[in-house]
């Protein structure tokens, strides 16, 4: 999956997950497991992953979870329709983030893996407006930069331009 692990990202998601969420809850974490799944067991979370299913077509995993905490990290910029999966999630809390899109770079599409491709770039207010239509109260957010250390007018920019996008949600009450 990487080559060389996303410190900085792990690092400020673990961050907020720990200020939101108490290592008792429940979590069912979308998406297989990854290196950042096991750190959350590493720190004493109870995680369970979805097996890899398509999430736009079969909510089999999020509907059978008894799990009160759902967690999807970069996953829902590569479904076709995130708001029909949010909406059958039986948990009451929300952990989730994504890349935010940028102004100085197209979305992201791999060549050879069609799983590794962003359907949506969200901005900030577009993934705020998908998780509050899917009857999610947005308690609180964060915001980061990712430079790399490489030279040209992109790597600049992003010294400056939040890349990434968290947040904690709980269910609305009806």
């Amino acid at each position: 999956m990487y080559k060389v692990y996303p410190s900085k990202r792990y690092k400020n998601t673990l961050e907020f997950l720990k200020k939101h969420i108490p290592k008792d809850q429940s979590i069912l974490d979308l998406g297989v497991e990854n290196p950042f799944s096991r750190i959350m067991k590493e720190e004493g979370y109870s995680v369970t992953n979805t097996k890899g299913e398509d999430l736009d077509v079969n909510f089999s995993s999020v509907t059978s979870s008894n799990a009160q905490v759902i967690t999807a990290f970069e996953i829902f910029e590569h479904l076709l329709a995130p708001l029909n999966v949010l909406k059958e999630v039986k948990a009451n809390k929300l952990v989730a983030s994504i890349p935010m899109r940028l102004w100085f770079s197209t979305a992201y599409r791999s060549k050879t893996d069609m799983w590794d491709r962003h359907y949506h770039e969200f901005e900030d207010w577009q993934f705020d407006w998908l998780l509050e239509k899917a009857g999610w109260e947005i308690k609180a957010t964060h915001k980061w930069t990712n430079p790399v250390k490489k030279i040209g007018i992109r790597p600049l920019l992003r010294f400056f331009t939040p890349r990434y996008y968290i947040v904690y949600a709980e269910r609305k009450k009806n």
